[in-house]
């Protein structure tokens, strides 16, 4: 796996990974107020803009300081797709030349953002198209900062909930994650509330023990997509170290420190999981666990063999969880038309796109020059 690449390209902290702490004590190696923090804070988190130039009332000096001890990241726009039902995804160039997909998901009130932790992934969920080109490396905090930034300056748009349920792991790549969550909800920085803040896992047990260690300021849900041991290991490798029993127990250790509930995400695979026998068996296994569980059909795959059960035996298998007093829900499919949907994001573009850009990325802004 590559390392994230800033020390061979350029060491400068990049301004959008800074906590607020950070900014002021650049005010202080800067010689000037302290107050000039909450300036910089505004612009570049709740302004999502980098363009220092642009901020009045800075001494000119500061400017420089800025401009020579600290880079801009910006990703840049590859390409974007607008769905039918109004979801966007937007395909981002790093400043290495890796790419990254955000999705915009609009609701009744509210727009989600799903935000990549890593290019690619390594956990090798079998109905997921992003294990299919294994993992690159991992995304640094300022990185993921970048994709609301990014959705930001090409839509107008901010999102009120973030959901890390994009490409990568995210407990594979705790520490710049934990680093991201910490400046999506500090009040000084981007000041999203930690309610509507969600880390999606695989069942990475010790980043899920590190969760509850850190107090990480954030909601959990775990992608199950299984009843027993032997459909989730054959589907989902990961459980072969990490199997079903034990997940629980760590999910259910961060529900009760929280006194939240948790999310359970199970990808219904037709002749796999969605069977009545399984209902039940899933009904038993989170009689103690407060949560509520997200049932999505799958999102066909080219060159996947699994399929998307029909829409009465979906029904029938909530309909048994709801019978045991179970919260489920069966999750709208958002974006299946440009496969921005659940499982069916990578990072491959077809050579014809990169030899010729789309209209929109073709009005994108310059790639950050780090």
């Amino acid at each position: 796996m590559h390392k994230i690449p800033e020390s061979a390209v350029d060491c400068r902290p990049p301004l959008l990974g800074m906590s607020f702490a950070q900014l002021e004590a650049l005010c202080a190696q800067a010689g000037v107020k302290p107050a000039h923090a909450e300036t910089l804070r505004a612009h570049i988190f709740r302004h999502a803009d980098q363009d220092i130039r642009g901020i009045a009332g800075l001494p000119q000096a500061f400017y420089d300081y800025i401009e020579s001890n600290t880079r801009r990241l910006e990703p840049e726009l590859r390409a974007r797709q607008d769905s039918e039902d109004g979801t966007c995804k937007m395909l981002l160039g790093m400043a290495d030349g890796r790419e990254v997909e955000t999705v915009l998901i609009p609701g009744k009130g509210r727009l989600t953002q799903c935000i990549s932790t890593q290019v690619g992934c390594a956990v090798a969920c079998t109905f997921c198209l992003t294990a299919t080109a294994g993992l690159t490396r991992n995304l640094s905090a300022a990185e993921m900062v970048g994709q609301i930034h990014a959705a930001f300056q090409h839509t107008g748009l901010k999102p009120r909930n973030l959901v890390l349920m994009g490409m990568g792991e995210p407990l594979h790549n705790y520490d710049e994650v934990a680093r991201f969550i910490r400046l999506a909800t500090d009040p000084k920085g981007m000041a999203f509330s930690p309610r509507r803040v969600t880390i999606s896992t695989a069942g990475h047990v010790p980043g899920i023990e590190r969760m509850i260690e850190d107090d990480l300021p954030c909601n959990l849900a775990l992608s199950l997509n299984a009843s027993n041991d032997e459909t989730r290991s054959a589907i989902m490798p990961i459980n072969r170290r990490w199997p079903i029993a034990e997940v629980l127990k760590w999910t259910s250790r961060f529900a009760a420190g929280k006194k939240k509930r948790i999310l359970i995400e199970y990808v219904m695979l037709a002749g796999i999981n969605d069977s009545d026998a399984d209902a039940h068996r899933l009904v038993e296994l989170l009689a103690d666990l407060p949560c509520t569980v997200n049932l999505l059909p799958f999102n066909a795959l080219a060159g996947n063999d699994f399929r998307r059960p029909d829409d009465a035996r979906v029904s029938a298998f909530r309909e048994i969880l709801v019978r045991a007093d179970r919260v489920a829900v069966v999750r709208e499919s958002r974006g299946r038309d440009i496969s921005a949907a659940c499982g069916q994001l990578r990072t491959e573009v077809q050579a014809s796109r990169r030899q010729k850009p789309t209209k929109i990325a073709e009005q994108s802004a310059n790639p950050s020059p780090v």
